[in-house]
């Protein structure tokens, strides 16, 4: 961690051990000064508390309109071309624009969609898992495709397109600005592209629900919002939940007690889950907030026009909310972490990242009992970024439940 008193973004996306620099982080109190990637100083939140506050007072703006402090695109590396396709996700929207196109969305995107899914996701594992070696990488062979799959299915993205902006949507983390700009161009061409596609041959998709509701209701739903929905929606769906299914695996690999109870009680699975999603959550920070007016928070005065980072790692980490915090404890009855955020920003695919990670895990210990790390785990590493995610997970099947 950062031995200055404002502790930067940058050092989580860089640091080796991030539960050491969240740690340090939270130590400096709920609420305090931090600096953004370029330097900017904000306001970091790392107390449950203050934490959900920030995400539900309506003082708290996720509009970046609404404040002059903090540049987004330009430190995110983003041209100003595409700031209004990658920028003005869902979850920078105060109501009641917000509200708006939450509701369109929530109206196809539904719980039962996702529930019809679920025959279809264990379909798409078992077929991954099905001819695997001896020993591979899980992020690369099982982890990445299947969340991919899912999601490209749900929205309606044509198989032989995925490779392709796979490599766009990896380019918009490069550490190198020109690669971020194209990834970002690739991505709004080929979706606007995608969008038309639709609107002149629609399918029994997500996208085409939603190219079908701004022609029945046009002016509730603007092109470029429709393509910016459809970009959030097609990033999110896949690169969290890749993450939640290598860490979750990880952590099985690591702790032979854990993986030998889940094994023996798949019902203990989905309560694993949340705690694997409060101990290692792939959304590790919130979408910036920005003060409306002056605010108190955890003892400390805010003013107006003020950029706020909610550190999602660290609240989940708060011991003043959670019963020995450092613990991992798959059978944590009172679990109300902030993995997939909170408020009316929270995330809409949470019940598929849970039907697929849920889904993932019971049928890889089903089908590899002798399933263990192909290297010691101080060799796994994170991959720098924003978000929690590893470089790879070797692993080998031990001989049993292999196929091929």
């Amino acid at each position: 961690m950062s031995t200055t008193t404002e502790p930067e973004i940058l050092g989580l996306m860089t640091a080796a051990d991030r539960d050491a620099f969240l740690t340090g982080l939270a130590e400096g109190g709920p609420v305090r000064r931090g600096r953004y990637l370029d330097g900017t100083p904000i306001w970091l939140v790392t107390g449950y508390d203050e934490s959900v506050t920030a995400l539900t007072d309506p003082r708290f703006s996720s509009d970046v309109a609404r404040q002059s402090k903090l540049d987004v695109a330009a430190a995110a590396g983003l041209p100003d071309d595409v700031v209004p396709y990658l920028l003005r996700t869902l979850g920078a929207y105060d109501p009641p624009d917000h509200t708006r196109l939450r509701r369109l969305v929530s109206r196809e995107f539904t719980a039962r969609r996702v529930e019809r899914l679920r025959p279809r996701v264990q379909e798409i594992t078992d077929a991954l898992l099905d001819g695997l070696p001896g020993e591979f990488d899980l992020i690369e062979r099982f982890a990445y495709p299947l969340p991919i799959q899912v999601i490209c299915e749900l929205l309606g993205v044509p198989a032989h397109d995925r490779d392709t902006w796979r490599t766009w949507a990896a380019d918009l983390t490069a550490p190198a600005p020109d690669r971020i700009a194209s990834g970002a161009r690739g991505l709004v061409a080929y979706m606007t592209e995608l969008v038309g596609a639709k609107r002149v041959s629609g399918a029994d998709d997500l996208l085409s629900a939603l190219v079908r509701v701004q022609e029945d209701d046009g002016d509730r739903l603007a092109d470029e919002e429709l393509i910016a929905l459809a970009i959030s929606m097609l990033i999110a769906g896949h690169e969290t939940t890749v993450a939640l299914i290598s860490q979750s695996v990880r952590i099985l690999l690591t702790r032979p007690d854990l993986t030998a109870r889940l094994r023996a009680d798949p019902d203990a699975v989905p309560a694993a889950v949340e705690e694997f999603l409060r101990v290692t959550g792939p959304a590790e920070i919130a979408v910036m907030r920005y003060t409306l007016e002056p605010v108190e928070l955890g003892g400390v005065s805010i003013a107006a026009g003020e950029a706020v980072q909610v550190v999602y790692a660290a609240a989940n980490r708060d011991p003043r909310r959670f019963d020995r915090p450092a613990l991992l404890d798959a059978g944590r009855a009172d679990n109300a972490h902030l993995g997939f955020g909170h408020g009316i920003h929270y995330c809409l695919g949470a019940a598929l990242a849970r039907a697929e990670t849920q889904i993932a895990l019971r049928t890889l210990l089903a089908r590899f009992p002798g399933l263990a790390l192909a290297v010691p785990p101080s060799e796994i590493g994170w991959r720098p970024g924003m978000q929690r995610a590893l470089t790879s997970l070797p692993v080998r099947t031990g001989g049993a439940g292999s196929l091929g």
